[in-house]
């Protein structure tokens, strides 16, 4: 691509397509592009700055908090919130939902995992910031409630999620495609650099920790063992890539072709991603690419939430792929 298009002129030529999609709307995902640019900063110079280990600390999941998992959290918050545009917020790190310091005005709902995949930074793995945008429910800011946050998938405005790896790259949709920027630091500016992605109908990649194997249910073992047998009709055997950081995983399937499986267990019956800060936004972004997105039965975007934190099973991807993995899942196969 030899023009030059930033996030922002991105936006404005969006403005002008798509009515809908006002100011309001491309100012709140200019304040999560401006929030990714600050912990880029930190996530890149992780390794030298006294952010990398344990806080001593769990979060609302139980699991232990790194410090830079709190860091990001921290200014996420505080670069996003300062606006007043969104009138509430809900972090996977955050019990409660938050009010940020000027939210009489906003009429929007923001949640976000700060970052994804934490637990690989000590390693040099590519992390991630997933997040989630709505409209509030009732219209009044100053009446923001949990109730506001408790949306289907299917109700997200915007969606999207920075990884931070070699490049930094920003992924979102509104509803209209799904568009990539990479951060350029030269210029300090995200620039379009994967204008309308689209994911393979069929993939090469499957992606699921298989050392929980004896936990897995037989419909997840038989779609498993499905796809490590050689047909080349189908393209089969697939090959394995886990990385263990769910944006870093979801990415490549998305670019590639793929399915990325964490399914229900005899440990987590319910799942373990969350509902609304990571199987949601990654959701609405993969339908609008081309792919799909169940908990084995139900198209995750249905699903009602009745928790800020609940987990649901997931299986995302090329679209063929996981309407495959939902028969075996549903013992149809």
């Amino acid at each position: 691509m030899n023009k030059l298009t930033t996030i922002e002129s991105h936006f404005l030529q969006l403005q002008k397509r798509y009515p809908e999609i006002n100011s309001e709307v491309t100012d709140l995902l200019n304040d999560v592009a401006f929030a990714a640019k600050l912990v880029r900063r930190e996530v890149v110079r992780a390794g030298l700055a006294d952010i990398l280990g344990l806080a001593g600390s769990t979060n609302v999941q139980g699991e232990e908090v790194k410090k830079l998992d709190l860091f990001a959290n921290e200014r996420l918050i505080n670069a996003i919130g300062q606006h007043g545009r969104f009138a509430i917020m809900g972090s996977e790190e955050n019990e409660e939902i938050i009010k940020p310091p000027k939210f009489e005005s906003g009429e929007y709902v923001l949640l976000f995992d700060p970052l994804d995949g934490s637990s690989n930074i000590d390693v040099n793995v590519s992390v991630g910031t997933i997040f989630s945008i709505y409209r509030l429910k009732s219209g009044e800011p100053s009446q923001a409630s949990l109730e506001d946050c408790l949306q289907k998938g299917a109700d997200q405005i915007a969606a999207g999620y920075v990884i931070y790896g070699s490049s930094v790259m920003m992924v979102y949709t509104t509803g209209h495609g799904v568009h990539g920027f990479t951060y350029d630091q030269t210029v300090g500016e995200f620039l379009l650099s994967h204008e309308n992605i689209t994911t393979p109908e069929h993939g090469k990649y499957y992606s699921v920790n298989e050392g929980s194997w004896q936990e897995f249910n037989d419909g997840t073992k038989r779609f498993l063992d499905y796809l490590k047998e050689e047909d080349k009709a189908t393209g089969r055997p697939y090959s394995t890539r886990y990385i263990g950081s769910f944006v870093a995983d979801f990415h490549r399937n998305l670019l590639t072709g793929g399915v990325f499986v964490y399914p229900a267990t005899k440990k987590h019956k319910n799942g373990k991603l969350r509902l609304m800060y990571e199987a949601n936004p990654m959701a609405f972004i993969c339908e609008q690419a081309g792919g799909r997105a169940t908990d084995g039965y139900r198209r995750i975007l249905d699903i009602e939430p009745k928790e800020l934190h609940q987990r649901t099973p997931l299986y995302i991807g090329s679209k063929n792929d996981v309407l495959i993995a939902e028969e075996f899942e549903q013992g149809k196969r």
